[in-house]
Protein backbone atom coordinates (compact mmCIF):
# COMPACT_ATOMS: atom_id res chain seq x y z
CA UNK A 1 0.00 0.00 0.00
CA UNK A 2 1.26 3.32 -1.13
CA UNK A 3 2.18 6.16 1.97
CA UNK A 4 0.19 8.83 1.77
CA UNK A 5 3.43 11.06 2.02
CA UNK A 6 3.87 13.23 -0.92
CA UNK A 7 5.81 11.43 -3.58
CA UNK A 8 8.84 12.59 -5.10
CA UNK A 9 11.02 11.79 -8.40
CA UNK A 10 14.94 12.18 -7.88
CA UNK A 11 16.77 11.29 -10.79
CA UNK A 12 20.77 10.46 -10.92
CA UNK A 13 20.64 8.78 -8.15
CA UNK A 14 23.89 7.13 -8.63
CA UNK A 15 25.70 11.01 -8.44
CA UNK A 16 27.99 12.38 -6.38
CA UNK A 17 25.53 14.31 -3.37
CA UNK A 18 22.49 12.08 -4.55
CA UNK A 19 22.37 9.93 -1.79
CA UNK A 20 22.34 13.11 0.72
CA UNK A 21 19.47 14.91 -1.16
CA UNK A 22 17.12 11.24 -1.27
CA UNK A 23 17.94 10.79 2.78
CA UNK A 24 17.39 14.71 3.05
CA UNK A 25 14.38 14.62 1.52
CA UNK A 26 13.13 11.20 3.48
CA UNK A 27 14.03 12.69 6.67
CA UNK A 28 12.06 15.48 5.57
CA UNK A 29 8.83 13.87 5.53
CA UNK A 30 8.72 13.00 1.50
CA UNK A 31 8.12 9.60 0.04
CA UNK A 32 11.39 9.59 -2.08
CA UNK A 33 11.16 7.84 -5.84
CA UNK A 34 14.89 7.40 -7.22
CA UNK A 35 15.55 6.70 -10.68
CA UNK A 36 18.61 6.57 -12.30
CA UNK A 37 20.51 4.39 -15.53
CA UNK A 38 22.20 2.45 -13.61
CA UNK A 39 21.13 -0.12 -11.28
CA UNK A 40 24.73 -0.03 -9.58
CA UNK A 41 23.19 3.27 -8.27
CA UNK A 42 23.59 3.35 -4.74
CA UNK A 43 20.95 6.45 -4.14
CA UNK A 44 18.48 3.31 -5.51
CA UNK A 45 19.08 1.35 -2.08
CA UNK A 46 18.56 4.12 -0.13
CA UNK A 47 14.91 5.86 -1.48
CA UNK A 48 11.10 4.16 -0.62
CA UNK A 49 10.94 3.08 -4.16
CA UNK A 50 13.00 3.06 -7.20
CA UNK A 51 13.42 2.56 -11.21
CA UNK A 52 16.10 1.96 -13.65
CA UNK A 53 15.24 4.35 -16.49
CA UNK A 54 16.81 5.34 -20.03
CA UNK A 55 19.19 7.73 -21.04
CA UNK A 56 17.43 11.33 -21.00
CA UNK A 57 17.79 11.80 -24.76
CA UNK A 58 16.25 8.13 -25.14
CA UNK A 59 13.06 8.45 -26.98
CA UNK A 60 11.95 6.23 -24.40
CA UNK A 61 12.76 8.76 -21.46
CA UNK A 62 9.64 10.75 -21.37
CA UNK A 63 7.00 7.66 -21.79
CA UNK A 64 9.09 5.62 -18.98
CA UNK A 65 8.96 9.01 -16.55
CA UNK A 66 5.18 9.13 -17.46
CA UNK A 67 4.61 6.25 -16.22
CA UNK A 68 6.75 6.24 -12.96
CA UNK A 69 4.94 9.36 -12.24
CA UNK A 70 1.25 7.77 -12.60
CA UNK A 71 1.97 4.61 -11.01
CA UNK A 72 3.86 6.35 -8.03
CA UNK A 73 1.65 9.25 -7.57
CA UNK A 74 4.92 11.88 -8.40
CA UNK A 75 3.75 15.32 -7.29
CA UNK A 76 7.61 16.97 -8.07
CA UNK A 77 10.48 16.02 -10.07
CA UNK A 78 13.89 16.92 -9.22
CA UNK A 79 15.78 16.17 -12.25
CA UNK A 80 19.82 16.30 -11.86
CA UNK A 81 21.49 14.96 -14.56
CA UNK A 82 22.36 17.58 -17.39
CA UNK A 83 20.63 14.93 -20.22
CA UNK A 84 17.26 14.94 -19.27
CA UNK A 85 16.76 19.41 -17.73
CA UNK A 86 14.85 19.55 -21.52
CA UNK A 87 13.83 17.06 -21.85
CA UNK A 88 11.84 16.52 -18.52
CA UNK A 89 9.97 19.87 -19.33
CA UNK A 90 7.46 17.62 -21.07
CA UNK A 91 6.37 16.14 -18.01
CA UNK A 92 5.03 19.93 -16.91
CA UNK A 93 1.75 19.31 -19.29
CA UNK A 94 0.82 16.33 -17.31
CA UNK A 95 0.34 18.28 -14.19
CA UNK A 96 4.01 17.37 -12.27
CA UNK A 97 5.91 20.21 -10.72
CA UNK A 98 9.64 20.53 -12.41
CA UNK A 99 11.87 22.20 -10.23
CA UNK A 100 14.26 23.54 -13.04
CA UNK A 101 14.32 26.99 -14.58
CA UNK A 102 12.06 27.19 -17.35
CA UNK A 103 13.20 25.30 -20.77
CA UNK A 104 14.48 27.86 -22.85
CA UNK A 105 16.84 29.06 -19.61
CA UNK A 106 17.68 24.96 -19.28
CA UNK A 107 18.79 25.22 -23.01
CA UNK A 108 20.72 28.81 -22.84
CA UNK A 109 22.83 27.65 -19.71
CA UNK A 110 23.80 24.36 -21.13
CA UNK A 111 25.14 25.96 -24.21
CA UNK A 112 28.44 27.16 -22.74
CA UNK A 113 29.23 29.30 -25.94
CA UNK A 114 25.95 31.49 -25.73
CA UNK A 115 25.70 31.46 -22.16
CA UNK A 116 29.08 33.10 -22.10
CA UNK A 117 28.68 35.47 -25.39
CA UNK A 118 24.80 36.53 -23.19
CA UNK A 119 26.18 36.82 -20.06
CA UNK A 120 29.66 39.28 -21.72
CA UNK A 121 27.01 41.33 -24.09
CA UNK A 122 25.28 42.03 -20.71
CA UNK A 123 28.08 43.06 -18.50
CA UNK A 124 28.37 39.88 -16.78
CA UNK A 125 31.93 39.15 -16.23
CA UNK A 126 32.97 36.04 -17.77
CA UNK A 127 36.28 34.50 -19.15
CA UNK A 128 36.78 34.93 -23.02
CA UNK A 129 35.23 31.83 -24.71
CA UNK A 130 35.90 31.49 -28.64
CA UNK A 131 35.06 28.06 -30.72
CA UNK A 132 37.65 25.62 -30.56
CA UNK A 133 38.18 26.65 -34.41
CA UNK A 134 38.97 30.10 -33.34
CA UNK A 135 42.21 28.68 -31.46
CA UNK A 136 43.10 30.54 -28.66
CA UNK A 137 41.99 33.62 -30.46
CA UNK A 138 44.80 35.83 -28.50
CA UNK A 139 44.28 34.35 -24.96
CA UNK A 140 47.41 33.83 -22.54
CA UNK A 141 48.20 30.48 -21.82
CA UNK A 142 47.03 28.50 -20.26
CA UNK A 143 43.55 27.95 -21.60
CA UNK A 144 40.81 25.82 -21.22
CA UNK A 145 39.12 23.56 -24.07
CA UNK A 146 36.19 21.64 -22.96
CA UNK A 147 32.81 20.59 -25.01
CA UNK A 148 30.37 22.73 -26.38
CA UNK A 149 27.97 21.31 -24.35
CA UNK A 150 29.03 18.96 -20.80
CA UNK A 151 28.95 18.22 -17.72
CA UNK A 152 31.22 17.23 -14.84
CA UNK A 153 34.37 17.98 -16.04
CA UNK A 154 34.78 15.46 -18.70
CA UNK A 155 36.16 16.26 -21.63
CA UNK A 156 37.80 19.24 -19.84
CA UNK A 157 41.84 19.95 -20.33
CA UNK A 158 44.03 22.74 -19.51
CA UNK A 159 46.25 23.62 -22.69
CA UNK A 160 49.56 25.04 -21.59
CA UNK A 161 51.01 26.26 -25.24
CA UNK A 162 49.34 25.97 -28.84
CA UNK A 163 50.67 22.18 -29.16
CA UNK A 164 48.35 21.25 -26.08
CA UNK A 165 45.59 23.18 -27.45
CA UNK A 166 45.78 21.18 -30.88
CA UNK A 167 46.52 17.32 -28.99
CA UNK A 168 42.87 18.41 -26.49
CA UNK A 169 41.40 19.77 -29.63
CA UNK A 170 42.00 16.61 -31.19
CA UNK A 171 41.46 14.10 -28.29
CA UNK A 172 38.14 16.16 -27.35
CA UNK A 173 36.26 12.98 -29.71
CA UNK A 174 33.83 16.26 -30.70
CA UNK A 175 33.33 18.26 -33.51
CA UNK A 176 35.35 21.54 -33.86
CA UNK A 177 31.96 23.14 -33.46
CA UNK A 178 30.89 21.63 -30.49
CA UNK A 179 34.60 22.34 -28.67
CA UNK A 180 34.99 25.67 -26.86
CA UNK A 181 38.25 27.32 -25.81
CA UNK A 182 37.91 29.30 -22.94
CA UNK A 183 40.25 31.79 -20.60
CA UNK A 184 41.94 30.21 -17.98
CA UNK A 185 41.28 32.23 -14.54
CA UNK A 186 43.58 32.23 -11.76
CA UNK A 187 41.89 32.16 -8.68
CA UNK A 188 39.50 30.99 -6.07
CA UNK A 189 36.55 29.26 -7.35
CA UNK A 190 33.23 29.38 -6.13
CA UNK A 191 29.85 27.15 -6.46
CA UNK A 192 27.02 29.04 -5.86
CA UNK A 193 23.28 27.75 -4.97
CA UNK A 194 21.07 30.67 -6.51
CA UNK A 195 18.10 29.97 -5.21
CA UNK A 196 14.62 31.88 -6.80
CA UNK A 197 11.54 30.36 -8.07
CA UNK A 198 8.40 31.30 -10.52
CA UNK A 199 8.47 35.20 -9.38
CA UNK A 200 12.18 35.50 -10.56
CA UNK A 201 13.24 36.86 -7.31
CA UNK A 202 15.88 36.06 -6.10
CA UNK A 203 15.76 34.63 -2.57
CA UNK A 204 19.56 33.53 -1.33
CA UNK A 205 22.34 33.06 -2.43
CA UNK A 206 25.15 31.08 -0.86
CA UNK A 207 28.38 30.88 -1.88
CA UNK A 208 30.50 27.58 -1.63
CA UNK A 209 34.48 27.95 -1.80
CA UNK A 210 35.41 24.83 -3.76
CA UNK A 211 38.77 23.53 -1.86
CA UNK A 212 39.33 20.23 -3.93
CA UNK A 213 37.20 19.38 -6.98
CA UNK A 214 37.18 15.81 -8.81
CA UNK A 215 34.40 16.18 -11.58
CA UNK A 216 32.32 17.49 -8.30
CA UNK A 217 33.62 19.28 -5.14
CA UNK A 218 34.65 16.96 -2.86
CA UNK A 219 35.62 19.96 0.09
CA UNK A 220 33.91 23.22 -0.04
CA UNK A 221 32.81 26.12 2.64
CA UNK A 222 30.23 28.20 3.05
CA UNK A 223 31.65 31.87 2.59
CA UNK A 224 29.83 35.12 2.53
CA UNK A 225 31.48 37.04 0.12
CA UNK A 226 29.33 39.94 -1.45
CA UNK A 227 30.94 40.18 -5.10
CA UNK A 228 30.19 36.55 -5.83
CA UNK A 229 26.46 37.43 -4.56
CA UNK A 230 26.03 40.40 -6.89
CA UNK A 231 27.40 38.55 -9.96
CA UNK A 232 25.48 35.79 -9.23
CA UNK A 233 22.02 38.27 -8.90
CA UNK A 234 23.08 39.82 -11.88
CA UNK A 235 23.25 36.53 -13.92
CA UNK A 236 19.92 35.12 -12.53
CA UNK A 237 18.03 38.37 -13.57
CA UNK A 238 20.18 38.57 -17.16
CA UNK A 239 18.63 35.05 -17.67
CA UNK A 240 15.49 35.83 -15.91
CA UNK A 241 15.35 33.01 -14.28
CA UNK A 242 13.08 31.74 -11.96
CA UNK A 243 14.44 27.94 -10.96
CA UNK A 244 17.60 27.22 -8.84
CA UNK A 245 20.75 27.84 -10.61
CA UNK A 246 24.42 26.66 -9.27
CA UNK A 247 26.64 29.46 -11.10
CA UNK A 248 30.40 28.82 -10.97
CA UNK A 249 32.68 31.25 -11.04
CA UNK A 250 36.38 32.27 -10.13
CA UNK A 251 37.69 34.99 -8.59
CA UNK A 252 40.47 36.82 -10.84
CA UNK A 253 43.79 38.42 -9.29
CA UNK A 254 41.54 41.85 -9.21
CA UNK A 255 38.65 40.76 -6.89
CA UNK A 256 36.54 40.46 -9.71
CA UNK A 257 34.32 36.93 -9.80
CA UNK A 258 34.01 35.67 -13.41
CA UNK A 259 31.46 33.30 -14.68
CA UNK A 260 32.54 30.30 -16.05
CA UNK A 261 29.54 28.08 -16.20
CA UNK A 262 25.89 27.77 -15.16
CA UNK A 263 24.24 24.31 -14.35
CA UNK A 264 20.51 25.34 -14.51
CA UNK A 265 19.47 23.47 -11.56
CA UNK A 266 19.99 22.02 -7.82
CA UNK A 267 23.77 22.51 -7.22
CA UNK A 268 25.20 19.03 -6.60
CA UNK A 269 26.69 20.47 -2.85
CA UNK A 270 22.88 21.47 -2.47
CA UNK A 271 23.60 19.36 0.85
CA UNK A 272 26.25 21.94 1.93
CA UNK A 273 23.59 24.77 1.05
CA UNK A 274 21.28 23.17 3.81
CA UNK A 275 24.03 22.35 5.93
CA UNK A 276 24.63 26.03 6.11
CA UNK A 277 20.89 27.02 6.63
CA UNK A 278 19.12 27.44 3.41
CA UNK A 279 17.37 23.84 2.22
CA UNK A 280 17.04 25.24 -1.37
CA UNK A 281 15.32 21.72 -2.35
CA UNK A 282 12.86 21.45 -0.02
CA UNK A 283 11.51 25.16 0.30
CA UNK A 284 11.42 25.43 -3.30
CA UNK A 285 9.23 21.94 -3.13
CA UNK A 286 7.09 23.09 -0.90
CA UNK A 287 6.24 26.30 -2.54
CA UNK A 288 6.06 24.28 -6.16
CA UNK A 289 3.13 22.06 -3.88
CA UNK A 290 1.88 24.89 -2.19
CA UNK A 291 2.09 23.75 0.56
CA UNK A 292 2.25 27.31 2.30
CA UNK A 293 5.86 27.18 1.94
CA UNK A 294 7.47 30.39 2.27
CA UNK A 295 10.29 32.40 0.54
CA UNK A 296 13.61 31.56 1.92
CA UNK A 297 15.48 34.02 4.05
CA UNK A 298 18.85 34.36 3.22
CA UNK A 299 20.48 34.04 6.47
CA UNK A 300 23.04 31.07 6.84
CA UNK A 301 26.35 30.10 8.50
CA UNK A 302 29.78 31.05 6.98
CA UNK A 303 32.48 28.87 7.46
CA UNK A 304 30.25 25.34 7.20
CA UNK A 305 32.87 22.69 5.15
CA UNK A 306 31.60 19.83 3.73
CA UNK A 307 33.81 16.89 3.52
CA UNK A 308 32.44 14.42 0.95
CA UNK A 309 33.14 10.75 1.43
CA UNK A 310 31.92 7.18 1.05
CA UNK A 311 29.61 5.94 3.64
CA UNK A 312 27.54 2.82 4.73
CA UNK A 313 23.99 3.32 5.14
CA UNK A 314 22.70 -0.18 6.72
CA UNK A 315 19.23 -2.00 5.95
CA UNK A 316 17.80 -5.06 7.10
CA UNK A 317 18.95 -7.89 4.35
CA UNK A 318 14.77 -8.37 3.36
CA UNK A 319 14.39 -4.81 2.16
CA UNK A 320 18.22 -4.98 0.02
CA UNK A 321 17.08 -8.12 -1.55
CA UNK A 322 13.35 -7.01 -2.71
CA UNK A 323 14.86 -4.03 -4.09
CA UNK A 324 17.95 -6.06 -5.40
CA UNK A 325 15.40 -8.40 -7.31
CA UNK A 326 12.81 -5.40 -8.63
CA UNK A 327 15.78 -3.89 -10.27
CA UNK A 328 17.15 -7.00 -11.61
CA UNK A 329 20.34 -6.47 -11.09
CA UNK A 330 23.51 -8.59 -11.69
CA UNK A 331 26.47 -8.55 -9.95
Amino acid sequence: MQSDRVSILVTAAGAEGTAGKILGLREAGYRVVAADMDRRAAGLYLADQAYVIPHGHSPDYVPEILRICALERIRAIVPLVDEELVTVWALADHGVQILLPRAEIVARCLDKLTLMELLDESGVPVPRTRLATSGSDGMDFPVIVKPRWGRGSRGVFVAHDAAELALARNCSGDEPGRVVVQEYVEGPEYSASVVLWRDRRVQAVVPKEVVLKEGSSRYAISRHHPAVTEVCVKAAHVLTADGPLNVQTRVDTSGTPRVFEINPRFSGSSTLTAAAGVDEIGGLLSQALGDGGSTLRDTWRDGVAMIRHSAETFVAESDFAQRRRSLRWRA
